[in-house]
């Protein structure tokens, strides 16, 4: 039996998926990851921890298909686009203020870089065209100056500085070349001209990195589609119970690998252009990244791109996103006065806290058009900051509708209305996107969020999109063990390997009886952004008077 290995690493757990060589998932096997959160916006992590994780989910799953012997034809890694800091021996650095040993990853949601991130804005550089104008806290150059900036000695100590999926396969082959999908999207290589810009380093005083010819962050820089190496080195095969020579695929972000195991039921036998006008791939969890594809560059404000060769070969990829989803449900239900309560009537039932609110909004929608709970409680979602498409980390969360009352009626119509939010961002970057070009009108969605039926409603009716669903649910996993099957020769190209290992599992149409409704609560959403914008004018003049 031939098989391929997808790993994919989250923001707070590594898992290995087992797939035949027409995308079905065979074997799986998750491991939890640690997080540290030393202070306010730090959020950091270990290699070590996260390889060992990796070893244990590989080793997991194939014990699951041992009576088989199956045959590995490819190994296919995707990543959390966080900052691995290794020393010139591969151990890690510390990025822990106060040194903490081992952590040396900056996670992707640390924000600790806002000062730097406002700065390289402020200067308009030409690398800013590639990520919608406005780069984030979440990307690598930010973080590295503030590394230079706060942790000098490290700074200068260290050997390679990588994107998660590139130590992951620098890992597993022992060679540091780098993926196209990473460098472009978090550190402004420039695949389209085959090299860094060395101006905007030494503007932003990482001209260093330039003096020494990039050997830190990328000398080889490949597109996705491609091998690493010589494949899985003996060490690393012996620590996850594989045999040596493997081939291991280029590696992608864990979005952009979700993006790549959904769209390619876009359309027949091959993922043609046109239908990638039309589609969206919604790929939902912690955060979520919302990708799009085309032939042809398309600049649009505020959303990441276009990125060259960064998840399609041959196309430009536009990648707007919401920096809180799943963690924004999760706190607004944990954080209100019966959320303790739910989630011990929850646990106490083996179920989960959205079925058991799911339950009490469609008891309270009773006989009223679906969603229209929510008619005067109006949520702004932007808890952690705006992706996209207004491109401003510094926004804050709003409710609007609040009274004196705090039952679990009151906590099941906030949840709607937070999904319904969600909802909104999304609708509001398809506008975006549109202006500029594309033609969306449908949705793939895949991860934790579409597992919640009231979470694919809303999306639907909030959009006037189709959604759909693809039949493999892991479409991350499936993603990098399509990597991993072109890498082992599989199939020849990837949109070739896209078409032929993915497939739509369900659809949920949009009610269109709902579309006047949310055509008001967005009109409310906007205003939500425009007031706070408004006020924060405000208070900026009488506190600077």
């Amino acid at each position: 039996m031939e098989v391929v290995i997808g790993i994919d690493v989250g923001t707070g757990s590594a898992r290995a998926g087992v797939f035949s060589l027409t995308g079905q998932k065979l074997a799986s096997c998750v491991t939890a990851t640690q997080t540290w959160r030393p202070e306010t916006d730090f959020v950091q992590q270990s290699s070590s921890d996260i390889w060992e994780a990796i070893c244990t989910s590989v080793r997991g799953a194939m014990h699951q298909l041992s009576e088989k012997q199956p045959v590995v034809r490819g190994i296919g890694f995707d990543a959390t686009c966080s900052l691995v800091v290794l020393d010139p021996d591969g151990n890690p650095l510390s990025v822990d203020p106060q040194g903490a040993p081992e952590q040396d990853i900056i996670l992707w949601a640390d924000h600790r870089a806002m000062k730097e991130a406002e700065e390289i804005n402020a200067g308009q550089y030409d690398v800013l065209r590639y990520v919608g104008g406005t780069i984030s806290p979440e990307m690598e150059t930010p973080k590295l100056l503030w590394i230079k900036r706060n942790l000098p000695e490290i700074y200068t100590r260290a050997g390679y500085f990588f994107d998660l999926p590139d130590f992951l396969t620098w890992r597993a082959t022992g060679s540091d070349s780098r993926s196209c999908c990473s460098t472009v999207c978090k550190w402004t290589y420039l695949a389209h001209k085959n090299g860094w810009d060395p101006a905007y380093f030494k503007a932003i005083g990482l001209g260093d990195l330039v003096e020494e010819g990039y050997r830190r962050i990328g000398t080889m820089v490949r597109p996705l589609g491609g091998t690493v190496g010589n494949g899985l080195s003996a060490k690393a095969a012996e620590e996850l119970g594989l045999k040596p020579g493997i081939p291991v695929g280029v590696s992608a972000i864990d979005a952009h690998a979700g993006g790549i195991g959904v769209l390619g039921s876009a359309s027949g036998e091959t993922v043609d252009d046109a239908a990638l006008d039309r589609s969206l791939a919604l790929i939902g969890g912690t955060s979520s990244c919302h990708m799009v594809v085309s032939r042809e560059a398309r600049y649009v404000e505020g959303i990441w791109g276009p990125y060259s060769e960064a998840m399609v070969p041959g196309t430009w990829l536009n990648e707007a996103g919401q920096s809180a989803v799943g963690s924004l449900i999760d706190f607004v239900i944990s954080s209100h006065a019966q959320g303790p309560a739910l989630a011990a009537q929850a646990k106490a039932e083996s179920r989960t806290v959205y079925e058991l609110l799911n339950e009490r909004l469609a008891l309270l929608e009773k006989d009223a058009l679906p969603g229209s709970l929510t008619a005067e409680f109006h949520v702004l979602p932007d808890f952690h900051g705006n992706r996209s498409p207004h491109a401003d980390p510094t926004l804050k969360g709003m409710i609007s509708g609040l009274s004196l009352s705090a039952s679990i009626d009151d906590l099941a119509r906030l949840y709607l209305a937070t999904i319904q939010a969600l909802a909104y961002g999304t609708r509001d970057i398809i506008a975006a996107l549109n202006a500029k070009g594309f033609a969306i009108d449908t949705i793939f969605a895949t991860g934790g969020g579409t597992k919640n039926p009231v979470f694919l409603r809303e999306h639907a009716n909030a959009t006037g999109c189709q959604l759909m669903l693809p039949q493999e649910p892991d479409a991350v996993l499936l993603g990098s063990a399509i990597l991993g099957a072109v890498a082992g020769g599989v199939y020849p190209t990837m949109r070739v390997a896209m078409s032929q290992m993915t497939r739509v599992g369900a659809e949920v149409a949009p009610d269109r009886r709902t579309a006047r409704y949310h055509k008001a609560k967005f009109t409310v959403f906007q205003a939500l952004h425009n007031e706070q914008i408004r006020h924060r004018t405000l208070m900026r003049d009488a506190l600077s008077a």
